[in-house]
């Protein structure tokens, strides 16, 4: 046999060629022996912990760990943050720029909340992505990879 393509012989049955390509064929068609690929594979996760809450002054200095490390680089992510108090009232709005972020890397980022006691802060909520540049990146992409968590007294949600 000289194709390119497998074709199972079937000599005592003379239209047995002819089905052996049509049953490869339909098989194919359907995905059958064809590499899996994803339809639907979610990208590779972003992680944001709020790992230390410190004071600074007036301000609450916040250590942001960024853990890139399945991911490609990102020129910017820009993120809309909240702080709320320990009864749940919003205290601070703050945009943070994370970037740039290096593909396969984990990092720390550190900003300060102004005029905000760390002891005051129960939760930081990650309210949107103003922006997210690199690669194939958007906004409604990265928000989808970035998971969250906190190792302070404050919960850090999405």
């Amino acid at each position: 046999m000289n194709e390119a393509h497998c074709v199972t012989e079937f000599p005592s049955f003379p239209a047995g060629r002819a089905i052996g390509a049509a049953l490869i064929a339909a098989a194919l068609s359907v995905g059958w022996g064809a590499p899996a690929v994803a339809q639907d594979a979610k990208p590779s996760p972003l992680k944001l912990e709020l790992n230390r809450l410190e004071p600074a002054g007036e301000a609450c200095r916040t250590y942001l760990l960024v853990d890139n490390s399945r991911g490609p680089a990102l020129k910017s992510l820009k993120l809309d943050l909240f702080a709320f108090d320990t009864e749940g009232v919003a205290q601070k709005r703050l945009a943070v720029e994370l970037g740039p972020i290096q593909d396969r890397k984990t990092m720390v980022r550190l900003f300060d909340f102004p005029a905000l006691s760390c002891p005051k802060i129960g939760r930081v909520l990650l309210n949107d992505v103003l922006a997210c540049e690199g690669g194939e990146a958007s906004r409604e992409t990265c928000l989808d990879r970035i998971e969250t968590e906190s190792k302070t007294s404050a919960s850090f949600t999405r």
